[in-house]
């Protein structure tokens, strides 16, 4: 039965554990912390229990995973580390002398049992009920933001990508051998990537055959880094884009080709919900998405903490049914008056541009009515008409012949007005204080766990990536608050 895999097999070396992994390890103390039996019971249903060999423990196949998420390594190295590492093999439950599996294992993994699987809202359901249960959620708010990830054929193309692995992968051999480079078969001088990936495979020949000099770490890491991208090429080198991903704007003049992924965390720096969604989506409409997943995993949200993207009128007329306040400068500019939904341009706030369905920035603005004597004022948004013309989204937007496109809305109302006052108190100015928070968050998900960049293709992979690096993260807060 599968079920039995979960117990580590009894071993007269078991022991060693005790003597080599120190009781205030990590990984130890997330065994400790967590009941990873959840991910068998969710799992279970993805398995044939009547046919075919034995299946390596659904638990342990995830927790290789997160040991890739945790130490930000290939497949192939996560699995080697596992043959030497005691803490390694501590964490998956395998006895000392156990072997580990073929990493090819964790591509199928991913692709046939994670597949269909809503591991993001599991995960983080599953972190927030051990942080509720510790006692270590106490505040009654929600802070908001979104980060962005690259996505994995962004900015370069795949011959690019190739060619920067392959050049880093000759950095880290010729560091340690100069006499290599009279060895090391010609470089592609084209802009065919089928040659590029003949190169790519002549060069990890030409390293491997070094069995000595292939063994090294530093150029050992470079060389599996370039053989996992020249196998995600092959198998995805005729879409010269990820077909998920979309432009964003991080500001008026930058733009980035990938994902978004939009948060809510606690004052206690654990993340509550988690939304993904292409890059040009804007922050403000996924409020209501992320309360709701808040509120489901069992947060009492009495406040709600972001930046001016998300108070915008319909938001603020939400947060005031639920009895929330709405802790957000408010920008006049992101209210969307009574237009109807087909209609709603985003906002994007780092800009400070509305954005159209289609994902074009708008390229300036006017302000119209006058100030201070009851007229409301309007702000007028221009978008470049040439792009109109050919958007495949004109219908009922643009007008054929029109020399201009623009997008209009009103910038006082009751609720703004409401809002404004708030904003005064000192009760708003000390709650804003904690929205440094997030940011300090989106940048450990980024420069400790890697999700500043997609690791493949699609949005449903982005989902599983962000899944695990949020596991990670939380699990790791919950850990620390405890000690």
């Amino acid at each position: 039965m599968l079920s039995q895999q979960q117990q580590i097999q009894f071993s007269s070396f078991s022991g060693l554990y005790d003597l080599i992994v120190p009781k205030d390890n990590l990984l130890r103390k997330i065994n400790d912390l967590i009941d990873f039996t959840f991910i068998y019971e969710e799992l279970v249903g993805k398995y044939c229990i009547t046919n075919g060999r034995t299946a390596e423990s659904p638990v342990r196949m995830f927790k290789y995973l997160l040991l890739k998420t945790i130490y930000t390594v290939s497949d192939v190295d996560v699995v080697e580390r596992s043959q030497y590492d005691m803490s390694f093999k501590y964490f998956l439950e395998m006895s000392p002398e156990e072997g580990v599996i073929d990493p090819s294992s964790l591509t199928k993994f991913r692709k046939l049992r994670l597949k269909d699987s809503d591991l993001l809202n599991l995960l983080i359901n599953k972190t927030v009920a051990i942080a509720i249960e510790k006692g270590i959620i106490r505040s009654k708010s929600i802070i908001v933001d979104a980060t962005h990830s690259l996505s994995r054929s962004n900015p370069y193309s795949a011959l690019e990508i190739l060619r920067e692995r392959s050049k880093l992968l000759r950095k880290a051999v010729y560091a340690i051998d100069e006499d290599m480079k009279g060895v090391m078969p010609e470089k592609n001088s084209t802009d065919e990537l089928e040659k590029e990936l003949a190169y790519c495979s002549d060069l990890e020949k030409c390293i491997e055959a070094d069995q000595t000099l292939s063994q090294i770490p530093a150029v050992k890491e470079k060389l599996n880094l370039l053989k996992e991208t020249v196998t995600d090429t092959q198998e995805h080198y005729t879409l010269s884009k990820d077909r998920d991903a979309k432009t964003g704007h991080k500001s008026a003049d930058s733009s980035f080709f990938g994902y978004k992924t939009h948060l809510a965390m606690t004052e206690e720096r654990i993340i509550t919900a988690a939304v993904v969604t292409s890059g040009e989506k804007g922050d403000g409409p996924e409020l209501p998405k992320l309360l709701e997943i808040s509120q489901n995993n069992g947060i009492n949200v009495e406040k709600i903490i972001g930046d001016s993207a998300y108070s915008g009128k319909e938001n603020l007329e939400m947060t005031s049914e639920q009895d929330i306040w709405m802790v957000a400068k408010l920008n006049p500019s992101i209210t969307q008056g009574f237009r109807k939904d087909e209609d709603k341009f985003g906002y994007n706030k780092d800009a400070g541009m509305f954005v159209c369905p289609a994902g074009h920035l708008a390229t300036r603005k006017s302000r119209g009515g006058k100030k201070n004597i009851g007229e409301n004022q309007v702000d007028t948004y221009y978008f470049d008409v040439e792009k109109c013309k050919i958007c495949p989204l004109r219908v009922n937007c643009y007008k054929p012949g029109a020399k201009s496109k623009t997008y209009s809305v009103s910038i006082k109302s009751d609720v703004h007005l409401q809002q404004m006052a708030f904003q005064e108190t000192a009760d708003y100015k000390e709650n804003i204080k904690h929205r440094y928070k997030i940011e300090a968050k989106n940048s450990e998900l980024k420069n400790v766990h890697g999700y500043d960049r997609a690791i493949a293709y699609g949005i449903e992979n982005m989902q599983m990536q962000g899944a695990l690096a949020i596991f990670t993260v939380n699990l790791k807060r919950i850990v620390k608050l405890i000690s």
